[in-house]
């Protein structure tokens, strides 16, 4: 269990800019959450909102069958490859207004059927690409990064990010598809990384979906804690289970292996995959 990592260079999001008028919730949605879990593509993410909504935390009415709230994904399709776009510097003002004109929109109606008091958020792992954005906006949010084995990730069929971000991305645009799949897996994560370090504080969390198949009731227990629920993590017992794919890189050629772990050296060292183990 991680909860930050050391900042070694600066996060390379844009750092948006311009004021915010008016309110996107009312102040007191906007005090207490949302809770957001994010990550790269095929990392977890299901099976962690589906112990979160069973604890108590409203995700959503709109969800599909991997537990995301697709109007939030439709958001991130809109958004994400343009924030990309203006990474080395801040997003035109008129582009920030349009996104949280879009944004509010959005949310009131996620939280049209919130219960009373009821703590909120979504899972949309793609919302990692957004965070300082979100953050900016919805200053009390708290972000759970899930995180998986980019070596498994990068030999995932699940290549979703890379096929709808990769060329935006800053990544290289010549490699075999899985040493391009583990170069936005480390780009994505490390940025998230430090970001949540630098600028969440206590309001950020890293989980290791490994550390999630071997240890349910603990994990789940620090997760329902750090979005302040008080709900019960033994069910995590049942939902969470290893699948077959958790450690499929190690049956792949030395040559890839090594591609792979040459393209995320420094990710998998500061996300704890260290390479060759």
């Amino acid at each position: 269990m991680e909860r930050r990592c050391p900042a070694r260079r600066p996060h390379s999001f844009p750092a948006l800019t311009g004021p915010l008028t008016g309110l996107l919730l009312p102040q007191a949605l906007l005090d207490s959450g949302p809770a957001v879990v994010g990550a790269t593509g095929g990392s977890g993410t299901r099976v962690v909102a589906r112990v979160l909504r069973e604890a108590g935390l409203f995700t959503g009415s709109d969800l599909n069958e991997s537990e995301d709230a697709w109007k939030l994904g439709d958001f991130s399709d809109r958004w994400i490859n343009v924030c990309l776009s203006h990474r080395d510097g801040a997003l035109p003002a008129g582009v920030e207004r349009a996104m949280v004109t879009d944004l509010e929109s959005l949310l009131r109606e996620h939280c049209e059927s919130l219960g009373p008091g009821q703590p909120w958020g979504w899972k949309e792992p793609r919302s990692i690409y957004l965070l300082p954005f979100y953050h900016r906006h919805l200053p009390a949010l708290r972000f759970l990064h899930v995180v998986r084995d980019g070596r498994d990730m990068a030999l995932s069929t699940n290549q979703n990010q890379l096929r709808k971000h990769g060329r935006a991305a800053p990544i290289p645009a010549d490699l075999p598809e899985p040493v391009r799949s583990m170069a936005l897996w480390s780009w994505v994560n490390l940025t998230a990384a430090r970001y949540g370090n630098e600028r969440l504080g206590d309001r950020y969390l890293r989980i290791r979906y490994e550390d999630l198949c071997t240890r349910p009731v603990e994990v789940a227990s620090d997760v329902l804690g750090f979005f302040g629920i008080a709900g019960d993590a033994t069910p995590a017992l049942d939902a969470v289970s290893a699948p077959a794919s958790l450690g499929r890189w190690r049956a792949e050629s030395p040559e890839l292996i090594a591609a792979l772990e040459e393209q995320g050296a420094a990710a998998l060292g500061e996300l704890g995959y260290e390479p060759g183990s």
